[in-house]
């Protein structure tokens, strides 16, 4: 019995790695790849995969969006595969369906894959779409009521700042309120998140990280440093021309020439 399979994932290097870990698999037959929301609905209203490896963070149309827009019966499983929506884990963990967090750990997939094959020869359909029903719904109701609540908005007025961050551990998400948060360091493709003493590491740049936070109070310092400009308590002129930034926790940090002139623009004080 072989298992019609589709991935949906606008990262082709996040496709890459589940069609190799598939390729373990001799049930699994992949009948294709999709690189966004609307080219997934159209591909599965027309193949009719019995599984599929749906990612939710998708530009234009996430992966709730393509499940509405889906008309197909029998239903196929659907993986998700998600980076940190605390949402969507809400949804997921209430109404038992399987999900899969990036970056995705092995264990984790064999876990999932197992699950995957012993649903599909006993699978109970008629539960199984009511509790991806459920969820969906679920999911958009979360989102609804977080969206009615007041936020911060940016100058653009379009897309909140981050009030929280969904960090993922080894075996736990760590949800970190973005206004503890004491710096934040570059890592290469990864950053250090510094908040409560405690050094958390997190997937995503420096540069895609400072965009979601609110710059009236997330200032980059330095090339490879942005702090938090509430936990300064001191600025103290070092030997090379530049300026020691000392936070509450006693962290000496660097500001440098080159950052200077934003820094003072944001503080509203000349140095």
């Amino acid at each position: 019995m072989t298992i019609r399979t589709l991935i949906i994932d606008d990262e082709p290097h996040a496709r890459e790695g589940i069609r190799l870990r598939l390729a373990r698999y001799p049930e699994i037959q992949i009948i294709g790849e999709c690189a966004s929301g609307g080219e997934a609905v159209t591909v599965i209203n027309t193949l009719r995969p019995e599984l599929l490896f749906l990612d939710i963070q998708m530009p234009e149309m996430n992966g709730f969006e393509v499940l509405q827009r889906v008309h197909v019966s029998p239903q196929p499983i659907v993986i998700f595969v998600t980076a940190f929506d605390a949402f969507a884990i809400q949804a997921f963990d209430c109404h038992a369906l399987d999900y899969l967090l990036k970056p995705i750990r092995e264990d984790r997939f064999r876990e999932t894959m197992q699950a995957v094959l012993s649903e599909s020869h006993r699978r109970n359909l008629e539960l199984y779409v009511t509790k991806l029903q459920s969820a969906v719904t679920e999911y958009f109701a979360l989102v609804k009521n977080d969206a009615e609540e007041p936020q911060t908005k940016t100058d653009a007025g379009l897309q909140p700042y981050l009030t929280r961050l969904m960090i993922k551990g080894k075996d736990q998400i760590a949800v970190v309120a973005v206004d503890t948060i004491e710096w934040i360091e570059s890592a290469g493709d990864y950053v250090y998140v510094h908040a409560q003493a405690q050094k958390h590491l997190v997937r995503e740049t420096l540069v895609s990280l400072e965009e979601r936070l609110d710059p009236r109070t997330f200032v980059r310092i330095h090339r490879s440093v942005i702090v938090n400009i509430e936990q300064i308590t001191m600025l103290r002129p070092n030997e090379h021309g530049d300026y020691d930034v000392i936070l509450k926790s006693g962290m000496k940090l660097k500001l440098s020439r080159t950052y200077r002139p934003h820094f003072e623009l944001v503080t509203g004080n000349v140095l």
